[in-house]
C-alpha cells in the first residue's frame, strides 16, 4: 500500500493546477444594457396601463405588477450574477411637474440602470430598473 500512496502523489504532482474560474467582470454578452431593458420596460408599461384611468387605490398594486414584471423579464434576460432593484411611481397626470432622483455608489464599468416614462391623460408611471453586478 506504500508504494501505492507514492504512485498516487506523483501522479496527483503531474496533474496542472486548476485554472482560476472566479469572475470579477462580467462578459461582454452578459453586461446590463440599458437600451435593451429600456425597449422591456417600455412593453411592459403599455402592456400594463394602456387605456387604465388613474385610481388611487389601484395604483398600489399596479405598481407592484410592473416591478415584479420587469424584475422577472430581466432575470430572464440572462443576466447572471446581476442584482436588480426596480422603482416604479405612479401619480395622477393634472399637469404638474414631478422630478425624480436618485444616487448612489457603483461601479460604472458593469453596473447601470434604465428607464421609461408612460403618459396618458389620466396618470403617469416612472420605471427604473438598476443593475449591479454581485462579485
Amino acid at each position: 500500500m506504500g508504494e501505492e500512496n507514492k504512485e498516487n502523489a506523483e501522479n496527483a504532482t503531474e496533474e496542472e493546477p486548476p485554472s482560476n474560474t472566479y469572475v470579477i467582470r462580467p462578459n461582454f454578452l452578459n453586461k446590463f444594457r440599458p437600451v435593451i431593458v429600456k425597449e422591456a420596460i417600455h412593453h411592459i408599461l403599455v402592456e400594463n396601463l394602456q387605456g387604465k384611468a388613474y385610481d388611487g387605490e389601484e395604483a398600489t398594486e399596479w405598481t407592484k405588477q410592473i416591478s415584479d414584471a420587469i424584475k422577472t423579464k430581466l432575470k430572464d434576460n440572462g443576466y447572471d450574477r446581476y442584482k436588480f432593484i426596480v422603482q416604479v411611481v405612479i401619480g395622477e397626470q393634472r399637469g404638474e411637474g414631478v422630478k425624480m432622483g436618485c444616487r448612489c455608489f457603483w461601479d460604472s464599468d458593469t453596473d447601470n440602470y434604465a428607464q421609461d416614462i408612460f403618459m396618458n391623460d389620466s396618470l403617469f408611471c416612472v420605471a427604473a430598473a438598476f443593475g449591479v453586478f454581485y462579485y
